[in-house]
């Protein structure tokens, strides 16, 4: 991102890699070489005019650990200049972006078109307490635009979309959707929590705002809860009002965890996507294994779409045994060495059973339209040798 260490002395255009490390960094009067953590619930101002200067938005600074605190804002600012965007709000979880993002967009009697492949929370979140405040969502096929621009009403504000989806790593193509919002100002948000800006920038392909769950890779150790909006700042300045006074905070150790975060994430998604890659290839050529879905195998249905728009294909991977949930749940119960939790992007492997976890508050009905079956199994690939992961998987393929 041109001029994003500018504010901070240093000159030049830099790659991810030197942003993920440099971006964002403040310093203050002590000089220390690591991001500072500031653990306090409020600041302390020179002067009554000053604190009126501050709370009216004339001087710029902190005010209050609910809205301001420099930790936050040195993440913030680091993911902005990755994502290539302007600005970025940071938010308690990847949920609480969504809702912060929806909420300071819409209103009542408002429509959103979105993808009926979402994150099983996003659709309870759009179709119950959403629903519950007068904003409508029509879910459409992931992968046809089509249907997108045929569900579009005078009242529709926003596309919402994440790809790869979760768990069957639909593509979604985002520059078409673009396109076809963009000619009835509807606002683009991308959920890229699945490919990080290392691996996609959906701002670069036409989206207007981009959702993170930093809880996944951009923490990348399973440590910390964490969310965040970036886009232009007229956009993010929305989402800004409403954290302010709505309040759904990231705290300032969880920031700065997720800058430490950071540090990696460009190491990490390559090392992880790798073996990712390998694991796929394997599974598809398993007698056990009835279809895998990897936007990296040329046998997935998005494959061209995917590699236009990634940089590979991901460090997910997700596969449908022969059978139905017990043949599933016998691999999985099988595994000692993978983690049996829903939590994905750690350095640790972990495996999951959608139907049953992740996906288990929906309706059967949306879990079938969505393509998630009983025999399916999410596996997101860590930083393990991948002998150790092929072998743990097959103590539990073998039995089935």
């Amino acid at each position: 991102m041109a001029g994003a260490l500018e504010k901070f002395g240093i000159d030049g255009d830099y790659l991810p890699e030197t942003l993920a490390v440099r971006g964002g960094q403040e310093r203050s009067q002590f000089g220390e070489h690591a991001e500072a953590l500031y653990l306090t619930s409020s600041f302390v101002f020179k002067s009554a005019a000053q604190a009126a200067k501050r709370f009216s938005g004339e001087e710029a600074g902190n005010v209050y650990a609910r809205f301001s605190n420099p930790t936050v804002s040195m993440f913030e600012e680091r993911l902005a200049a990755l994502e290539g965007a302007e600005a970025c709000v940071a938010t308690a979880s990847g949920m609480s972006a969504i809702m912060a993002l929806v909420l300071a967009h819409l209103k009542q009697g408002d429509h959103i078109v979105a993808s009926n492949s979402l994150f099983g929370a996003t659709v309870q979140l759009f179709s119950n307490i959403l629903a519950r405040t007068g904003i409508t969502t029509t879910f459409v096929s992931q992968t046809d635009p089509a249907a997108w621009a045929a569900a579009i009403r005078p009242e529709t504000k926003l596309f919402f979309l994440e790809t790869p989806s979760n768990p069957l790593t639909e593509i979604a193509d985002i520059r078409a959707l673009s396109a076809i919002a963009h000619e009835k100002n509807i606002l683009v948000a991308v959920d890229n929590c699945f490919c990080t800006p290392i691996l996609q920038r959906p701002l670069d392909l036409g989206a207007d705002l981009v959702v993170h769950s930093a809880t996944k890779y951009i923490d990348g150790q399973g440590r910390v809860l964490g969310g965040a909006v970036c886009g232009p700042k007229h956009l993010t300045d929305e989402v800004f009002k409403y954290l302010r006074t709505a309040g759904p905070t990231l705290s300032a150790f969880n920031a700065w965890v997720l800058l430490k975060g950071l540090e990696t994430l460009k190491l990490r998604i390559q090392a992880q996507s790798t073996a990712a890659a390998e694991l796929a290839a394997w599974l598809e050529a398993h007698p056990k294994v009835a279809r895998v879905y990897y936007p990296g195998l040329a046998s997935h249905p998005q494959h061209a779409l995917a590699m236009s728009q990634q940089t590979s294909g991901g460090a997910i991977v997700t596969f449908e045994v022969k059978g139905a949930r017990e043949q599933a749940w016998t691999v999985v119960d099988h595994c000692q060495l993978l983690s049996i939790t829903a939590n994905l992007g750690d350095t640790k492997t972990t495996i999951t059973h959608p139907a049953s976890t992740t996906h288990g508050r929906i309706t059967p009905e949306a879990r079938a339209a969505a393509g998630i079956s009983e025999g399916l199994l999410r596996v997101a690939v860590g930083l393990e040798a991948i002998e150790d992961l092929k072998a743990d998987l097959e103590r539990g393929l073998s039995l089935i």
